[in-house]
């Protein structure tokens, strides 16, 4: 596999370029692309992940059930459902936008700055694709289903990612995550397709 890139955008959200991901996180992390998913079950529970603890960035912290960067021409549905094979086994998911103007910045302990503009997306996966998670262990730590009130609760602890608490602010009035509405790609930035 080669080097993984990240996509560079400007402040209008268009493609500018691209970068190697790993040496583009420091400090001054360029503004880029990215994505948040959260898995939900049948029964409305939400997959909340333990980011693994050898991560360089925001190690062990928890947070929705994964995220990542769409490679460069790759369209966010396939980027999610890459991320969700290979980082927790799901093989595959009925994906709907829910906030695709999301962006935001936090900076971690060691001061790696994350810049990003992330559309949140949610996945339905059927509960027998739910009950037979396959964990990457370079890229989770844990992960378990969790009723809605309890995701709520974890937005107000400092255990949970600051992107985890940012978009529980803008999913929380959304009521839970059955009833999520499809915000549709009409939003999502002009660098990333549908």
């Amino acid at each position: 596999m080669g080097v993984e890139e990240i996509v560079l955008l400007n402040e209008d959200d268009e493609a500018i370029g691209t970068a190697p991901k790993a040496p583009s996180h420091h400090a001054d992390t360029p503004y880029h692309l990215a994505f948040s998913c959260y898995a939900v079950d049948g029964a409305g529970r939400v997959l909340i992940t333990q980011r693994a603890l050898g991560k360089r960035t925001f190690p062990g912290v928890w947070t929705g059930s994964c995220c990542g960067h769409p490679a460069p021409g790759e369209g966010l549905r396939d980027a999610v459902l890459r991320r969700l094979r290979d980082e927790l086994g799901l093989p595959g998911a009925a994906l709907t936008s829910v906030l695709p103007s999301f962006r935001y910045r936090a900076t971690a302990e060691d001061g790696t700055l994350e810049h990003e503009r992330c559309p949140v997306v949610r996945a339905l996966v059927d509960d027998g694709a739910a009950a037979r998670l396959s964990l990457n262990a370079e890229e989770v730590e844990r992960a378990e289903w969790w009723p809605w009130e309890r995701c709520l609760e974890l937005a107000g602890r400092p255990e949970s990612s600051p992107w985890y608490r940012l978009q529980l602010a803008e999913l929380a009035p959304l009521g839970p995550p059955l009833d999520w509405p499809d915000a549709g790609p009409g939003a999502l930035p002009p660098a990333l397709a549908w």
